[in-house]
């Protein structure tokens, strides 16, 4: 009599290969109209370094380069500009971003001013335009001063920013759209604010720097001059 041959089932291991390079498109992807910011741990900040901020909108949203809107963004510059040992020196509101120029004590207070201040930023514009949701499309790109060759050109190219586009700007000789109104490097008024110039007596939304770089330091290299044009790569 034929007996089948019970099987007994045995366990097998099984080698999986060791992934040495990282696989394409894997990990946290970037939002927003570009490539995004790095998400890599920001560097240290020193409290003597004035920052370079760059912040984008969301795609689809409107333009920030309007009067109605600027006055909300005013208003938000100017309730967050001095706190958690952040200030907010200067800034120019563009079509789709805004830059800034910031100081910090250190990198925790330069995170947590920025973060309060684009929530003020963000409520005011949704408020605005009468809708919910995410308004900036990234986290915002930090760029650290070290001297003063380095606050001119920031400083020049965020106040004259709009010389770039001659088309935004027209015939006034600063932009509205920015802090130039209330800076004191002008080489034209050698410190003096001229008639023309002023905001008709407006408190300024900004925050006094305290760094002598951003203070004083960057006027070695010169005065900027109203109709300065920064460079395309001067950043």
């Amino acid at each position: 009599m034929n007996r089948k041959r019970r099987l007994i089932p045995t366990q097998h291991e099984f080698a999986f290969a060791r992934r040495v390079h990282r696989r394409p498109g894997a990990g946290r992807k970037p939002k927003g109209e570009r490539a995004g910011v790095s998400h890599k741990t920001r560097e240290a900040l020193a409290g003597r370094f004035p920052v370079h901020v760059t912040v984008r909108l969301e795609q689809g949203l409107p333009r920030l380069r309007d009067e109605k809107t600027y006055r909300a963004l005013r208003g938000a510059f100017a309730a967050g500009c001095d706190r958690f040992g952040f200030r907010l020196a200067h800034y120019s509101v563009q079509t789709n971003h805004v830059q800034m120029i910031c100081e910090g004590k250190d990198k925790d207070a330069l995170a947590r001013g920025m973060q309060g201040l684009l929530i003020r930023l963000a409520k005011a514009l949704n408020r605005l335009w009468e809708r919910h949701g995410r308004v900036f499309a990234d986290r915002y790109h930090a760029r650290i001063l070290r001297t003063p060759r380095e606050v001119r050109s920031a400083l020049c190219y965020v106040l004259n920013n709009a010389r770039r586009h001659a088309a935004r700007l027209g015939k006034a000789l600063l932009d509205p759209f920015a802090s130039g109104f209330w800076f004191g490097g002008w080489k034209e008024t050698a410190g003096r604010q001229p008639r023309g110039l002023s905001e008709r007596g407006a408190a300024p939304p900004l925050a006094r720097a305290r760094t002598w770089l951003l203070e004083l330091g960057w006027r070695k290299r010169g005065l900027i001059s109203i109709r300065e044009v920064p460079a395309a790569g001067a950043l």
